[in-house]
């Protein structure tokens, strides 16, 4: 059931490769913004999103991911501008990726209902290779993570972080240097 249900989500894809595997059941929306390389693995309750057009406002989103990545439950990766998550990156459960903001942080915005809040982004978000992500971080836009670096669990990442990094906390840190 997983391998027919992961063919005909992948079909659903920009773009492709070989040996995707989705586990049920995976929200996938703006399937024409996304790009995932071989070897791909995701768990349950995977959210992928690449939001074109939202309140009539229009966007250009693009979610590349590359080859061997492997992405636990109840993660959710968001884009209205760029996310580009590069070969080799393993991202543990409960992870939240975004390149917005659902509405601008101020007092006059905070009267708005959500569902009427605009989306913005401050930036694209890059994840370079081998990277590992703890449980419960959350990596915010105008991000880089520099390759080989991990991700401590429930970090929040405000901004870039140095290749061969060890980080944690919130805001996230450099702990030490691998």
């Amino acid at each position: 059931m997983n391998q027919i249900y992961s063919i005909w989500k992948s079909n659903s894809l920009k773009k492709s490769g070989e040996n995707l595997f989705f586990e049920y059941p995976i929200y996938l929306h703006g399937g024409k913004h996304i790009e995932i390389g071989d070897g791909f693995n995701s768990s349950l309750r995977f959210r992928l999103e690449a939001y074109d057009e939202h309140l009539g406002y229009q966007f250009t989103p693009r979610i590349k991911i590359g080859h061997n990545v492997s992405i636990n439950s109840d993660c959710h990766i968001g884009a209205i501008n760029e996310i580009i998550i590069e070969d080799g990156v393993l991202i543990a459960s409960k992870v939240f990726i975004t390149d917005h903001y659902h509405g601008e942080i101020s007092s006059d915005a905070i009267t708005i209902p959500p569902s009427e809040r605009k989306l913005f982004s401050k930036g694209p978000v890059k994840i370079e290779k081998n990277v590992w992500i703890g449980e419960g971080a959350v990596i915010l836009p105008n991000v880089i993570v520099g390759e080989n670096s991990i991700i401590g669990a429930n970090s929040v990442v405000t901004k870039d972080i140095p290749k061969n990094s060890v980080v944690g906390g919130n805001p996230a840190k450099v702990i030490r240097t691998l």
